[in-house]
C-alpha cells in the first residue's frame, strides 16, 4: 500500500470492487439506522420492558461494535493510502463515512426530508439536476445530496456546482473538494456530465438564497441559460428539482448592508433569532421538507449549434425554471403546516 491517496481519472461509473465497498457499507449503515430506530422510537417513549429485554441489549451491544469497527477500518485505509481521489478533488471514502453520516441525521431526524421523483435520475450516465435554492446558508444543496446518495438504487453521488465563495473559505473550500463539488463554470460542468456524473447547479445563485422572507418560493431569475448549453454540448437530460422546506429555515426580515460589505459578503442577514441570540440564532428552525425530481427534458434531440443559439436556451431554460416553479406552488399547496407537513 502507498501512503498517500491514489489520484483517479474521472470515469462515469464505479468499478465493480467499489461499488461492492459502497453497497456494504450502505447496508452497514442502514443497518445502524434501524438499531438507532429501535433505541430511540419515534414516539420518544422509552420501550417496555419484556422478558426480551436481553436481546435488545444485545442489538444495542452488536450496532456499537460494529461502529467501531467501521472508525478503525476508516482509519486504516485513512493512514495506509488506501482510497482514491478523481481530479476535482472527490473523496468518496470520505464523503460515504464522514460527510454522509454528519449529515444523514440532519436530513432524516431534523428535516424529515420526504423525495419523490428519484427514478427520473438514470441509473448510469450524465444528468444534470437544476433546483432552486433558498435559506439564507445553502443547505438545501446538502440535502438533495444526501437524497440522491441515499434514495437512488444505484446510490449515485451528486456532484455540485457551487460558487467561488465556497471553495475560498477556510476548510470550506477542501471539504466542498472532498465531497464532490467543483465551481460552476462550464468547462467544469461539461467535463463531469461526459464522464456520466450526475451534476447539480442552482441557478439563482446567491439572489435566490438571499432574498427576504416576503419572496419565499418566488423563483429569481435563471440567468442566461449556461445551465442548459452545458446540457446541449453533452447531451445530458436535465432533471428539474424543486424543493419545499428550505425557505423557512432562516426567515430572512431584513439585511444589514453596510456589515455586508464590510465583510466582503453578498448579504448580512437579519432572522428574527440571528443575530439577537447570538449562536443559538444560527440553529435552523426544523420545517419539514420535501424534494421532488421531476421529468427529465432531453436536450440530445436540438439541432447542432442550438447551445449557441440565444433564443433556444432562453426557451429551454424559461421552460426549466416555469417547471421548478408550478411543481413548487403545487407541492405547497398540499402542505398544511410548514413544520409538520
Amino acid at each position: 500500500m502507498s501512503d498517500v491517496a491514489k489520484v483517479i481519472p474521472l470515469r462515469p461509473h464505479p468499478t465493480r470492487s467499489e461499488a461492492s465497498s459502497r453497497e456494504s457499507v450502505t447496508g452497514a449503515q442502514r443497518l445502524v439506522r434501524e438499531q438507532s430506530e429501535r433505541r430511540h422510537p419515534s414516539s420518544g417513549a422509552l420501550p417496555p420492558k419484556t422478558p426480551n429485554d436481553g436481546s435488545f441489549v444485545d442489538t444495542v451491544r452488536s450496532g456499537l461494535v460494529d461502529q467501531i469497527a467501521s472508525t478503525a477500518e476508516f482509519l486504516r485505509r485513512r493512514m495506509a493510502g488506501d482510497y482514491e481521489v478523481d481530479e476535482f478533488g472527490f473523496d468518496p471514502h470520505f464523503a460515504d463515512h464522514i460527510v454522509m453520516p454528519v449529515l444523514r441525521p440532519l436530513f432524516e431526524k431534523w428535516f424529515r426530508v420526504e423525495v419523490s421523483g428519484i427514478e427520473n435520475i438514470p441509473l448510469t450516465g450524465g444528468a444534470l439536476v437544476v433546483a432552486n435554492h433558498a435559506g439564507v446558508i445553502p443547505i438545501d444543496g446538502l440535502m438533495t445530496s444526501v437524497a440522491v446518495h441515499d434514495h437512488h438504487p444505484a446510490h449515485r453521488p451528486l456532484r455540485m456546482l457551487a460558487a467561488d465563495m465556497a471553495f475560498e473559505m477556510p476548510l470550506v473550500g477542501g471539504l466542498a473538494r472532498k465531497a464532490g463539488h467543483t465551481l460552476a463554470c462550464n468547462p467544469d460542468a461539461e467535463r463531469l456530465l461526459r464522464e456520466g456524473e450526475v451534476a447539480a447547479v442552482f441557478p439563482e445563485g446567491f439572489k435566490g438564497i438571499g432574498k427576504p422572507f416576503s419572496e419565499r418560493y418566488k423563483l429569481q431569475r435563471f440567468g442566461r441559460g449556461g445551465f442548459v448549453s452545458a446540457a446541449m454540448r453533452t447531451g445530458v437530460p436535465i432533471i428539474p428539482c424543486s424543493i419545499v422546506g428550505s425557505e423557512e429555515i432562516y426567515p430572512k426580515i431584513g439585511d444589514l448592508t453596510t456589515l455586508s460589505r464590510l465583510l466582503g459578503l453578498p448579504y448580512f442577514p437579519v432572522t428574527p433569532l440571528f443575530p439577537h441570540l447570538g449562536p443559538l440564532g444560527l440553529v435552523p428552525l426544523p420545517s419539514k421538507w420535501h424534494i421532488e425530481f421531476g421529468t427529465p427534458i432531453v436536450t440530445d434531440t436540438y439541432d447542432a449549434g442550438a447551445e449557441e443559439d440565444p433564443m433556444v436556451l432562453f426557451e429551454v431554460t424559461d421552460h426549466v425554471r416555469e417547471t421548478i416553479q408550478q411543481t413548487l406552488y403545487r407541492l405547497l399547496a398540499k402542505r398544511r403546516n410548514i413544520f409538520l407537513g
